[in-house]
């Protein structure tokens, strides 16, 4: 099992920044990849951000189209934690995120195909 705990959400008005961390413990060895979604309200959860690494490698992250140039996905080995930067925030990235990780290294942005999930961190964006 893995356990998941984000932090660091809020308000911001448009234009800010802020940073989601996701703390992993438990059989951290076991997994490759981590993510981060996000969920509105009345909309399903979509991928914003992922990295994945094996045998001391990162493999280069990928985003979803809309928050390439302003959201920066990286990983602290050492902490086990991953981290959302977010800058230049736009009232449309208002949504709970979650962090998810998962066993595979196969490149995927469907949440259905990762393991474990954190509870959510609302992240509010005021125009």
């Amino acid at each position: 099992q893995v356990q998941l705990v984000e932090s660091g959400g809020g308000l911001v008005q448009a234009g800010g920044s802020l940073r989601l961390s996701c703390a992993a413990s438990g059989r951290t060895s076991s997994t490759n990849a981590m993510a981060w979604f996000r969920q509105a309200p009345g909309k399903e959860r979509e991928f914003v951000a992922g990295i994945r690494w094996s045998a001391g490698v990162i493999y280069s992250p990928a985003y979803t189209d809309s928050v390439k140039g302003r959201f920066t996905i990286s990983r602290d080995n050492a902490k086990n934690t991953v981290y959302l930067q977010m800058n230049s925030l736009k009232p449309e990235d208002t949504a709970v995120y979650y962090c998810a990780t998962k066993r595979s290294l196969i490149a995927t942005m469907k949440a259905m195909d990762y393991d474990y999930w954190g509870q959510g961190t609302q992240v509010t964006v005021s125009s």
